[in-house]
């Protein structure tokens, strides 16, 4: 580790959303640590340093969130995190590490969330000596940076495994042996973070609704990180991973991971997420429901299934709509400039000039468009209704199927794309299909030559897999210009992930329950689905009748759902790997249809359009730079590297 000296790190941050909005207020430049805390100005000045590290997952470079198989792109080696799914990480100089920091590229730098803990130590530490503060204020700030300090521990333990906990800073004096730390167990971090967590949400306040300060850390927002905290460590990859793990110790012998199962890591994750959502109810936090005009969007004299428009536009609002009502932890420094993630999914327009800020270049993979269930809430191998074994034959669009709204009428695209859930019409944009962005209702057509949404000519800016993502896009943004997109909080935490949470631990902890069915319905009718249980229990639907019965049948409709419900939101890296599934899903190339023809016939055929490279346990978890290594000899590398 580092010898850190007495100076608090501060960095200059973009403006957000608005100048209403709390980390708008930074420190322009490096200042001695006995100015800082001699005024509440300062001191509140610190505190926006301490929330300035986290990381932020709308910047395209620097974004952990394309860590998965569910986005590719023509684009290599300038998109981190998809060149890391390639196989392209390296011990000497590791993409994308919280640990050491990195440049994210285009100019955005992460810094170290060591640095970060660092800064939230010197915060604890001197808070207590601002003499114009009261001392529920210094309780209350102090909160926020323990437990923006417990989610930096947090954040570290999802890249690496077991870290060296950093609870207090080594003084200037301490010598070289003593800052030579070993790394804690993957138990003893996870209890750790939960304690600081659970000591800062008895000072927060139950929640911040004041428009001046929206993005700070309240009890809610703790609550529900909490929750996701204890899911994962309940879950198969840190609880009882003698598969793994066995052996796996420090240089004194002692074990980093445990390796015998505890049921009782269930137990709490479920008192968590019981506790997260009756709080986050009790303090307005709801579903969110679309109550703006969709006709603003589409053709007057189009005729509409209003329950199904509505179940589309719930959902894909959801995302870009600013703090809504199911937010309840949004990222308020947003990127603002050329590189940030919207720009990168925008589908151009056809007039020249609105290609500035619609790149067309992050495209979800054929596998992502398998996921979403059918309009009766099945997987599509499961729905007898659903002409499964015909997927890619070719079909007609007409008024007689929706197809009004989500397929172009007379044209023909797959019928895999025909009878399919709301969230798939909101996420997904395919051939013949629709698109809402740039004000206006888009007319797909994304075969070669085509526009707007096919390859043009030898432009690097085309969707790869001949599928566009509409989630990241809000329906007002333009493309002629970075300062036409609409920008939003990036969610960080919202209610759907509570229900989610507690749905898997109680499924994990007792098995099926009427209490798992009406978790994973609040979910499901949000989007218009049958309830769980009543379409898994409709024999003239449901392939396997009563699959929700059994603890593991229920497990693996639990993990669909989640995977649905939160796609392209960050999660899919962290739950594929916390399931010890990651072999399966990140090892084999992804695929998508062939956007360099121009016949239908040949577009429609399946092709690899990206690589992925996964060695299990080794991608488990992200090497520690081997200079890292050098300088502590006290750490050892994480298995595999």
């Amino acid at each position: 580790m580092k010898k850190y000296t007495n100076i608090l790190l501060v960095l200059l941050a973009a403006l957000m959303l608005a100048s209403c909005e709390y980390l708008d207020i930074v420190p322009e430049k490096t200042q001695e640590l006995s100015l800082v805390f001699e005024r509440k100005e300062q001191a509140y000045k610190a505190l926006a340093t301490c929330y300035s590290y986290l990381p932020k997952s709308d910047d395209l470079y620097g974004t952990h969130t394309v860590m998965t198989d569910e986005l590719t792109s023509p684009i290599r080696q300038s998109v981190n995190g998809i060149e890391i799914m390639r196989g392209k990480q390296s011990v000497g100089n590791p993409m994308l590490s919280f640990w050491q920091g990195y440049n994210g590229g285009a100019g955005v730098w992460q810094h170290s969330l060591y640095n970060a803990i660092n800064d939230c130590n010197i915060f604890l530490e001197n808070i207590g000596k601002v003499p114009d503060m009261s001392d529920s204020e210094k309780r209350e700030w102090s909160a926020e940076v323990r437990f923006l300090k417990a989610y930096y521990h947090f954040l570290l333990v999802m890249r690496y495994g077991p870290i060296p906990i950093m609870d207090k800073n080594f003084p200037i004096s301490a010598s070289p042996e003593e800052v030579r730390v070993f790394r804690n167990s993957t138990d003893k971090c996870f209890d750790y973070i939960e304690t600081q967590i659970s000591l800062a949400i008895t000072d927060l306040p139950a929640r911040v609704t004041n428009t001046n300060f929206l993005g700070r850390v309240d009890r809610t927002i703790a609550a529900a990180i909490k929750s996701r905290v204890l899911l994962y460590a309940a879950s198969p990859l840190f609880n009882g991973n003698a598969q793994f793990y066995a052996g796996y110790t420090d240089k004194n012998g002692k074990e980093l991971f445990n390796t015998t199962f505890d049921k009782q890591k269930w137990a709490k994750a479920l008192e968590a997420a019981e506790y997260a959502i009756q709080l986050a109810e009790g303090n307005g936090v709801r579903m969110y429901r679309f109550d703006g005009e969709y006709r603003a969007y589409d053709n007057a004299n189009v005729i509409y299934d209003a329950e199904f428009t509505e179940s589309i536009y719930n959902y894909k609002f959801m995302f870009v709509d600013r703090w809504n009502s199911e937010l309840i932890w949004g990222l308020s420094r947003v990127t603002t400039d050329y590189y940030q993630i919207q720009a990168s999914t925008l589908i151009k327009s056809t007039a020249a000039s609105s290609n500035e800020a619609a790149w067309q270049w992050l495209s979800p993979t054929y596998r992502m468009a398998e996921l979403y269930y059918t309009k009766n809430g099945l997987p599509i191998d499961q729905d007898l209704s659903f002409d499964y074994d015909n997927k890619y034959v070719l079909r007609r669009g007409t008024a007689a199927d929706f197809s009004v709204f989500v397929v172009q009428i007379g044209q023909e695209t797959v019928q895999l794309h025909f009878d399919r859930e709301p969230r798939f019409y909101a996420t997904i944009a395919f051939d013949r299909g629709y698109n809402r962005a740039h004000g206006i209702k888009q007319f797909l057509k994304m075969r070669n030559g085509e526009v707007p949404g096919g390859k043009k000519g030898s432009s690097n800016d085309y969707l790869i897999s001949g599928y566009g993502l509409k989630k990241y896009v809000h329906p007002d943004s333009q493309g002629n210009g970075y300062d036409k997109l609409v920008n939003y909080p990036w969610p960080l935490i919202r209610m759907s992930e509570l229900y989610l949470n507690y749905a898997e631990a109680y499924n994990e902890y007792n098995g099926p329950n009427a209490s798992v069915y009406e978790a994973l319905n609040q979910v499901r009718q949000r989007v218009g689905l049958p309830n769980v249980e009543d379409v898994w229990s409709d024999a003239s639907l449901a392939k396997t009748v009563g699959k929700h019965a059994s603890q593991e049948g229920l497990r693996d409709i639990i993990q669909q759902e989640r995977l649905i419900e939160l796609a392209f939101e960050g999660h899919r890296y962290d739950d594929i790997r916390r399931w010890k599934q990651a072999e399966t899903y990140f090892s084999t190339p992804v695929k998508g249809w062939s956007v360099t023809e121009s016949q239908i016939d040949r577009f429609y055929t399946l092709i690899n359009v990206g690589e992925r490279s996964f060695i299990t346990p080794r991608d488990y978890f992200q090497p520690i730079k081997t200079e890292e290594l050098s300088r502590n000899p006290n750490l050892i590398q994480n298995l595999g590297w």
